[in-house]
């Protein structure tokens, strides 16, 4: 009984995939397997006389399949004889030939694959998940290869076709004659041809087996339009030019990064609508901020929050966006090393160098604390508090835009030291991306490789050190021998043209970030490092450059706010206003007390006055805690809901930060400075 149902089931599988029979029988085998499994119909005979005659049809179409293939066989053989046909036909009616013979072994291979599947699950244990998941895992990646092998044989076809159509274009213009246009067209038809096919770049035959590459299914969709008409019109040139939105399984969306034909040129409008709808909300976001006192950058976040997942959800192209803030960032750490001299940071770079560095492993002593007392892993521990101990530079150099430099004659101001410990947090930054790797190896590592682990991490350590040197090194040749020349000629050249003079800039800090990027620094540090550079060549060229430079730092600033709204969840902050208020009170106050610890043993006496304005400005967390927790997230180091009390905590100590920065500028700096300041 059991080998009489299991034919059933395997005709039942194998019959649907074959060519010949009509759908018509599909259904019926169907009914009638329905009705045997359920114990009603046809008595034990009739059961029998039912198996026989499908395992009979079945039969038939593998000998039908062989019959054709020999034939196929055949053909190929006579095409090859023939003589009366050219070398590129012939090899076009072979490759037509091999097609469909490939379609014959793969629809077979399918109906045994199937019948394979089928017995492993019968084998199977219904109670245990862990195999059921495993065989839908065998499942899914064999329907991905058939696609792809499908997608293939497609793609043969629609080739096969337009050669087909080409063959007859050129018969067609060889039994007339043709005019000197036609023929100028021909000409440019087969140039064309040849351009495409030089081009093309085989993307997906040369990725598909490299390790590391998976095939997945995604959805392709388009966007809704009212009218259908116009929908359907705009889906087929979509399809022509590949614009649509893939989503995979695991609700990812991807774009067109990269067309097969780049002849034609495409626009991401997805991206451009985005743009454009934060550039028009900004403004009054921008508005109702400096209304109420609070500084613009907080209106701009306060756009990308209504206009993000928590809000509106109408930003598409999120990746995108918050690429091109990260250029809003670039340009104002160059805007902060052009009004930073050398001869500043070399009078303040052991305190700029000193503090951060006390400051990070006083934190992380604190969060080891804490974790133990809650029993927090230390790897969860070191990774939150590494976070929480970075301060925000775009934040404070908005904070200090414009402000006045100078106090009295011999001490050392406030913007110096607190910009001189911002640049050595972006450094720290860098070697805490560097190290994260060897974090995650260490919190499943067991207690035998914690000394190889922090082997490792020392000597992480010494790379970054070594990159520091060699960075600093190349600054001083460049401010020594190659800055100087490079600014003359670029003056020269822009001399009724500011294009120029703005490229050129703009190529100098892509390089020094480049630099840095090369020997595993953060590339926040390089774009610093060329305002520092070009500052050192006096006062008129850093006002001829920060007029052009400004602009486009203000716009890119913008989108670079904006994006940082998108991560912010307000209705996760109301869920959990109590707890989150609690812990960024806790959060600020510890920086600000660490900070007024470490600057009174660090400072001069004469320059203690500096130390509350200094803590006020490195009392809020950095953006850079979102990039960290959501790496952090993806490999385990934290679970989702610490994810989501790192961001919520950013967020409000950063809007606690104005605040905190406008008492500490009303307490220790005089009237005439305070203006600017604020």
């Amino acid at each position: 009984m059991k080998a009489t149902g299991f034919i059933s089931l395997w005709t039942l599988v194998s019959l649907p995939c074959g060519h010949s029979a009509n759908p018509a029988e599909h259904e019926d085998v169907v009914k009638h397997a329905i009705k045997l499994h359920r114990g009603k119909g046809a008595v034990i005979t009739q059961r029998k006389q039912w198996v026989l005659e499908s395992c009979r049809k079945l039969s038939g179409l593998l000998r039908q399949k062989n019959v054709v293939l020999n034939k196929l066989k055949s053909a190929i053989r006579a095409v090859e004889k023939d003589t009366g046909l050219s070398d590129e036909e012939k090899l076009f009616q072979v490759h037509t030939f091999e097609i469909f013979q490939k379609e014959l072994n793969e629809s077979e291979n399918s109906v045994f694959q199937a019948i394979h599947g089928l017995q492993r699950a019968l084998q199977g244990d219904y109670k245990d998940v862990v195999n059921m998941k495993e065989s839908s895992r065998q499942r899914l990646e064999a329907l991905r290869e058939a696609a792809i092998k499908e997608e293939m044989e497609y793609v043969e076809l629609l080739a096969a076709e337009k050669h087909q159509v080409e063959a007859l274009k050129n018969m067609q213009h060889q039994n007339k004659s043709l005019s000197i246009l036609d023929e100028i067209l021909e000409d440019v038809r087969k140039a064309a041809d040849r351009l495409e096919e030089e081009i093309e770049e085989h993307a997906f035959d040369d990725n598909k087996s490299v390790r590391g590459v998976n095939f997945e299914a995604v959805l392709r969709v388009e966007e809704d339009e009212a009218n259908s008409k116009r929908n359907a019109s705009k889906r087929e040139v979509e399809d022509d030019l590949g614009l649509s939105m893939l989503i995979d399984s695991q609700n990812n969306q991807y774009i067109l990064t990269k067309p097969r034909d780049s002849t034609i040129p495409r626009a991401d409008h997805h991206f451009i609508k985005d743009i454009v709808t934060i550039g028009m909300l900004s403004l009054p976001c921008g508005w109702l901020c400096t209304t109420i006192g609070l500084p613009t950058m907080f209106g701009y976040i306060i756009c990308g929050v209504l206009l993000g997942p928590s809000g509106l959800n109408s930003i598409k192209s999120i990746v995108q966006v918050e690429t091109l803030g990260e250029f809003g960032v670039f340009f104002t750490l160059f805007l902060v090393g052009l009004e930073f001299s050398p001869e500043r940071l070399r009078k303040v770079w052991k305190i700029s160098v000193q503090g951060p560095c006390y400051m990070t492993v006083l934190m992380i002593a604190f969060g080891l604390l804490w974790g133990h007392l809650l029993q927090i892993r230390p790897t969860q521990s070191v990774f939150i508090s590494t976070c929480l101990s970075l301060s925000s530079t775009p934040l404070v150099s908005r904070f200090l835009a414009g402000s006045v430099r100078g106090d009295k004659e011999g001490d050392i101001d406030y913007s110096s030291v607190l910009l001189g410990m911002l640049v050595m947090q972006d450094v720290q930054l860098g070697l805490f991306i560097a190290v994260m790797p060897t974090l995650i190896q260490a919190g499943a590592s067991t207690y035998s490789s914690i000394f190889k682990e922090i082997l490792r991490i020392l000597i992480l350590i010494g790379q970054i050190l070594f990159s520091l040197a060699a960075v600093f090194l190349i600054c001083l040749v460049i401010k020594t021998y190659l800055i100087g020349p490079y600014y003359r000629k670029l003056h020269a050249e822009s001399k009724g043209n500011k294009e120029i003079l703005i490229l050129g800039i703009t190529a100098f800090i892509f390089l020094m970030l480049t630099i840095t990027e090369l020997l595993d620094v953060s590339m926040e540090l390089g774009c610093f490092l060329a305002g520092a550079l070009i500052s050192s060549q006096g006062h008129m060229v850093t006002e001829e450059i920060m007029s052009c430079i400004e602009p486009i730092r203000d716009f890119l600033a913008i989108i670079f706010f904006a994006s940082i709204g998108l991560h912010v969840f307000p209705t996760f902050v109301i869920y959990e206003l109590t707890v989150l208020l609690f812990l960024t009170l806790s959060v600020v106050i510890m920086k600000f007390v660490l900070a007024v610890l470490v600057l009174s043993l660090i400072l001069p006496k004469t320059s203690q006055y500096i130390k509350w304005i200094v803590s006020a400005g490195l009392a809020q967390v950095s953006e850079f805690s979102f990039v960290l927790g959501s790496r952090a997230r993806r490999a385990g180091i934290i679970s989702r809901e610490v994810y989501l009390l790192i961001l919520s905590v950013t967020t409000l100590s950063l809007l606690l930060a104005p605040a905190l920065w406008r008492a500490a500028i009303m307490k220790c700096v005089p009237k005439p400075e305070r203006r600017s300041s604020t």
